[in-house]
């Protein structure tokens, strides 16, 4: 698949279908996702969105801090969430993998609905990164589905092939987390282990929490802080070394 499908296939208006043909389910995981990364956010913390799209989420999140940027690839999808967004927000056209921030200059920094996988890029390369702008005790947040959401998963990435959002479903391709489509379009995942590996190889550590048997989460403290392990209402946290 190439690098540039969601800039020049599911960008602005298209992209924002996706999210329109999601089923109930599809839309509480959607949800629950939101509602963890807001848990995390103080009101006078300094946000970042990777991957912000027509500025879905980071509306939401812009209602919990009074500072808040969006970056994107796809300059149609910022110019949507420029034109039709809620609240105050600073966005930028720039890669996650090649931040144009300074060291530490965000709280918390958030790449949700498995932008990990998403987006195509070199992973290391983008926890590097959003560890970097991220200040000492501050947040770091990456997710993705977890392998109990796959029946949900998938008849969503179908509903958007029947819309033409997506090429057809490649169904003898797809499987164990993988969808695959006609087109070369092809979607992974991140688990649990994957991400403990990716943080690990960085030297860093990671907080794995599943949500809503929906999500998967990694959370990265900069500079070790401690993680320790609890368990509350629909999240289970284990501490990944």
């Amino acid at each position: 698949m190439k690098k540039d499908y969601y800039a020049e296939k599911l960008s602005s208006a298209r992209l924002r279908k996706v999210y329109d043909v999601a089923s109930p389910r599809v839309r509480r995981y959607l949800e629950e996702e939101i509602r963890f990364v807001l848990d995390r956010i103080q009101p006078d913390a300094c946000v970042l969105d990777l991957g912000c799209g027509y500025g879905r989420v980071l509306e939401r999140l812009a209602s919990g801090t009074k500072r808040i940027a969006g970056i994107d690839t796809s300059l149609e999808s910022l110019k949507m969430a420029l034109q039709h967004g809620r609240g105050s927000f600073m966005l930028a056209l720039m890669n996650g993998v090649s931040l144009g921030f300074r060291e530490k200059a965000f709280d918390l920094v958030a790449c949700i609905q498995n932008g990990i996988s998403a987006f195509k890029v070199d992973p290391p390369g983008l926890m590097r990164e959003a560890v970097r702008v991220t200040r000492a005790g501050g947040r770091v947040l990456f997710s993705s589905y977890s392998e109990k959401f796959w029946p949900h998963r998938l008849e969503w990435f179908r509903e958007q092939a029947s819309h033409g959002l997506l090429g057809e479903i490649d169904e003898e391709a797809t499987a164990n987390g993988v969808i695959v489509c006609k087109d070369g379009f092809r979607a992974t995942t991140f688990g649990p282990d994957d991400f403990r590996a990716l943080a690990s190889g960085l030297g860093l550590t990671a907080g794995i929490f599943e949500v809503d048997e929906s999500s998967v989460f990694c959370e990265i403290i900069p500079q070790g802080t401690e993680l320790s392990h609890t368990e509350h209402a629909g999240i289970t946290e284990e501490t990944g070394r």
